[in-house]
């Protein structure tokens, strides 16, 4: 049984064989238009600040 995933992009569903060029997306357009959207900082990966230390001096100046 040969597995398949959606395309992150349009949702389409694709095969997850080597006979995929463009695994998980559907088609070279739907990699460039998520390329595209990471390019623009579109997606963003969620950080945390990191704790101020109070003996720091550069702190104080942030």
């Amino acid at each position: 049984m040969v597995a398949t995933v959606n395309c992150p992009t349009c949702g389409k569903k694709v095969e997850w064989t080597e006979a995929s060029k463009y695994r998980p997306f559907c088609s070279d357009r739907c990699k460039q238009i998520d390329l595209g959207a990471w390019a623009e900082e579109k997606y963003v990966i969620p950080s945390a600040e990191p704790p101020v230390d109070p003996e720091d001096d550069d702190a104080a100046k942030r």
